[in-house]
């Protein structure tokens, strides 16, 4: 035997060691015990969260801020729908290089849970009161339904608290790893077109589950949504489980189910899993990929801790297999899947219900409403009639329940007040993530951003006959979609033509879900200047009026157009 032959054996049998060397264990419950690989998950295992509400209550409240130990304040308030929000005096060159408690303010962001996007004036007002005595008349809209106040103290809690229950509001699993808040079509039980109204099984899942501690500890948060609207108005795509209303040829109304869609560092689509399945065997459906992923989903690292990666791995056919052999003990029925919606999938407008009544959908300035205006819309909307509110994915208030005579006053005095049904297509399609104002992980300012770009494209463009959505976001979690918009906005810190660190964009172009859902181009080395933000959108959005083919949309322009057209 020569040297070499030696040495090649040699090495391939420690090539043979390695891979028959066990993996790595992912911290699936099913697979590699309960023991936590990580602090998160020792945290979850010793407190879930929910007991905190009460240390809030008897506790903290009373001796303030500083009395709050670190792995109460984060994660555990998370499961009580609060963040700490970051301090002011701390631009976007700190995220990243400065920990969490050296970010932080002594000041809370409280997401208030709004499952299926459905209030009432009464609701709306208790929010905008809460909002002027304890967040400084702050509050957001956001794309998961929910509303955002800010600079709340932790003194202030049990009395929000109370004024929330009042109203039957809470701000339970408003964050944290558990599920948030349930998405659902705003118009649901009223919209003239509507296939199946899901109401029922959204309070179902909030009644029968949420309000058990089985669901306190999951890998990390999971979204769902639940929609009977052919308009497909729950952004069920990027879920980690979405029920969507499909007709059945046999069984007639009821939903098709999708699993594993997300945005994020990762984006993936959600998958069909070819399965329909009627109302009432939602909430058990729902219960049963959401005990899926609590135990087989990755829980070793953060960044992996989605169900996206589980289905990923596995395929849906598996996926499906698993849930119905070991989860629900049946087999699911095959269906049909969902008729493609190419048109806007909002609900801006006058629209009629089948009631004969109207709802009227309008927008506010990126989901920012101040609490004495939320106020005055409550006011509004009760001289009008309505008592009813709901809450969409693209930041819109609609009011439902409007009788003809009361259409046109209604809308004049919600115009007066900043909230349009008729808003141009920019303001329209804008959205945005909270940004560098109170997130701790963001490097850019978006919403302040994204307002005066509205402005500016108002004036400079006029208005646009087709929708253009725009999406600013001040990191790359993609809490504001940006790889799904025509014109997507990742927050980055560049440099200018001066050589100066500035706030500025990676572009993404052409992003869209539907039928030819994909995510956007992202244009090789591009990135823009905060500053120059108006300048570029005027300068592409003209390039697209001038190109394009009759009734093209701007990401099929996107598709074929040259790199110099979109830079």
């Amino acid at each position: 035997m020569t040297a070499t032959q030696t040495v090649s054996q040699v090495s391939g049998t420690s090539s043979n060691r390695r891979a028959k060397r066990a993996p790595k264990p992912q911290g699936q419950w099913l697979i590699d015990g309960h023991d936590p690989l990580n602090d998160d998950e020792r945290i979850k295992q010793e407190d879930a969260g929910l007991a905190v509400k009460q240390r809030v209550i008897e506790t903290y409240s009373k001796q303030g801020f500083d009395s709050i130990p670190a792995e109460d304040l984060a994660p555990r308030f998370k499961w009580i729908g609060l963040y700490t929000q970051r301090r002011q005096d701390l631009d976007g060159e700190h995220t990243g290089t400065k920990t969490n408690a050296e970010l932080q303010d002594k000041y809370f962001m409280l997401r208030v849970r709004l499952d299926g996007g459905q209030t009432t004036t009464e609701g709306i007002r208790a929010i905008g009161e809460i909002s002027r005595d304890f967040a400084r008349d702050t509050a957001d809209f956001s794309d998961r339904q929910n509303v955002q106040l800010h600079w709340i103290r932790i003194e202030d809690m049990p009395e929000i608290w109370r004024r929330l229950e009042v109203v039957g509001l809470d701000t339970h699993f408003g964050c944290g790893d558990v599920p948030r808040v349930i998405l659902g079509s705003p118009v649901a039980g009223v919209a003239a077109d509507e296939i199946i109204d899901g109401t029922p099984a959204i309070r179902r899942i909030k009644d029968e589950y949420l309000s058990t501690d089985e669901f306190n500890n999951l890998p990390r948060k999971f979204k769902s949504a639940v929609s009977g609207s052919p308009r497909l108005d729950v952004t069920h795509e990027v879920q980690d489980v979405a029920f969507v209303g499909v007709n059945h040829p046999e069984h007639g109304p009821g939903f098709d189910v999708w699993v594993g869609g997300g945005l994020s560092t990762n984006p993936m689509l959600g998958q069909r899993l070819g399965a329909w399945v009627p109302l009432d065997e939602v909430p058990e459906v729902w219960a049963g990929v959401c005990r899926i992923f609590r135990d087989y989903g990755y829980r070793r690292l953060r960044n992996r801790a989605r169900l996206k990666f589980l289905v990923a791995a596995w395929g849906v056919e598996k996926f499906r297999q698993v849930l119905e052999d070991d989860y629900l003990g049946r087999t699911l029925l095959d269906g049909p899947a969902p008729k493609p919606y190419e048109k806007e999938r909002d609900h801006i407008g006058v629209h009629k219900q089948s009631d004969g009544l109207n709802y009227v959908g309008v927008k506010p300035a990126v989901g920012r409403v101040p609490g004495t205006d939320l106020v005055k819309l409550a006011d509004i909307a009760e001289r009008h009639g309505v008592t009813r509110i709901r809450t969409t994915v693209m930041k819109e208030l609609i009011l439902l329940d409007v009788a003809d005579a009361q259409v046109d006053s209604l809308i004049a005095e919600l115009d007066d007040l900043g909230l349009s049904a008729n808003p141009s297509a920019f303001r329209r399609g804008i959205i945005s993530c909270t940004g560098l104002e109170f997130c701790k992980l963001a490097l850019v300012t978006t919403r302040q951003r994204a307002i005066t770009l509205v402005d500016e494209l108002e004036q400079r463009l006029d208005d646009l006959d087709v929708p253009i959505t725009i999406a600013l976001n001040g990191c790359p979690n993609a809490c504001a979609r940006t790889q799904i918009a025509d014109i997507g906005l990742k927050g980055q810190i560049v440099t200018d033509e001066a050589g100066n660190r500035v706030e500025g964009f990676q572009v993404h172009l052409g992003g869209a879900l539907g039928l030819d859902g994909n995510f956007g181009r992202k244009l090789r080395g591009h990135k823009v200047t905060s500053a120059e933000l108006g300048d570029y959108i005027e300068r592409v959005v003209k390039n697209y009026k001038n190109q394009r083919h009759a009734g093209e949309q701007f990401r099929h322009w996107v598709v074929r157009a040259d790199d110099s057209e979109l830079q």
